[in-house]
């Protein structure tokens, strides 16, 4: 009886192995993780509003605590500053000028500092912490903000109103150069701010964000992470998916070995953009990121103190 011959399996009671790779289709992982990889306490937002409201700089010497952001061109670091401004306001405010349209040009010129007001009262009285803007991050060495200047920013030597030149960094002979900066005139807090919806950062753009973190000068650096609903399905079904999000946790990992920022000084957030009423799960990530760069530069003012 002729052996009969099969492309492996079982043949008189032996097995041959076949000379042919079977194809096992493979399951791809779930979208999100069965539970979140970070906490977050959705549904206290109110609590969170209060620390915020009741902050005072631990330094009695700083009257508002300095905090930079800086990151590409459109991430968002305008409508972040806004969106604080919404929260804390408890309507829709524009405290920073924003472009809707993409561009990879800047369209924050200015060296600006913006503060959140409290409630309608006269005299106006302001929140004890402010947002610094500048020029965006763009590709290429003549173009966007030069990394010099953010570090020249961090030291206080910009006043504020200054142009950036994107040719040349700021030197103490131009008339925005700040020659004797105080310890308010100083950065507190450093943020980068970048889109988890942006294609990947270009080397070019990526090698700055390297040199400003080389040159944080002892300043605690953190990040945000805007635009998670448009990054993730998940998360734009249900912005309580963004810490059980795989995409997003493997995009913030990504970001923190190409930069250096640890992870658990990276934060997601989503801006407000096209809503015209509040979201307490959008003002929940706002509060708790806030309270960290609070966190964080208090840690930082103490360290100031005689």
């Amino acid at each position: 009886m002729a052996e009969k011959k099969h492309k492996g399996f079982f043949v008189r009671g032996k097995f041959r192995a076949s000379k042919h790779k079977i194809k096992v289709p493979l399951t791809p992982p779930p979208l999100t993780f069965e539970t979140p990889w970070r906490k977050i306490s959705w549904g206290n937002k109110e609590e969170q509003l209060t620390a915020v409201k009741n902050y005072k700089p631990i330094n009695d010497d700083i009257e508002h605590l300095q905090i930079l952001l800086y990151g590409p061109v459109g991430a968002g670091k305008s409508s972040f500053i806004n969106s604080v401004s919404n929260v804390l306001r408890g309507r829709l405010t524009l405290p920073a000028s924003v472009c809707s349209v993409n561009s990879e040009i800047s369209f924050t010129k200015q060296y600006e500092t913006h503060q959140i007001r409290k409630g309608r009262d006269t005299p106006k009285t302001f929140y004890p912490f402010v947002f610094s803007d500048m020029m965006g991050l763009e590709e290429g060495s003549d173009s966007g903000v030069h990394p010099d200047d953010i570090k020249l920013a961090m030291k206080g030597h910009v006043k504020e109103g200054h142009t950036f030149n994107h040719l040349e960094p700021l030197t103490d002979r131009d008339p925005g150069y700040n020659p004797a900066p105080s310890l308010q005139d100083k950065v507190h807090v450093l943020v980068c701010v970048i889109s988890a919806n942006s294609a990947e950062i270009t080397p070019s753009v990526l090698q700055k964000m390297k040199e400003v973190k080389v040159r944080d000068l002892g300043i605690p650096q953190m990040a945000i992470m805007t635009n998670v609903d448009l990054a993730c399905g998940e998360t734009e079904k249900d912005l309580k998916n963004v810490y059980r999000s795989r995409h997003l946790r493997q995009k913030m990992s990504e970001f923190s070995s190409a930069v250096g920022i640890p992870m658990n000084c990276i934060f997601p957030v989503k801006n407000y953009s096209e809503e015209i009423d509040l979201d307490d799960d959008v003002d929940t990530l706002i509060l708790s990121t806030l309270k960290h760069m609070l966190d964080f530069g208090d840690d930082f003012i103490d360290k100031m103190k005689p």
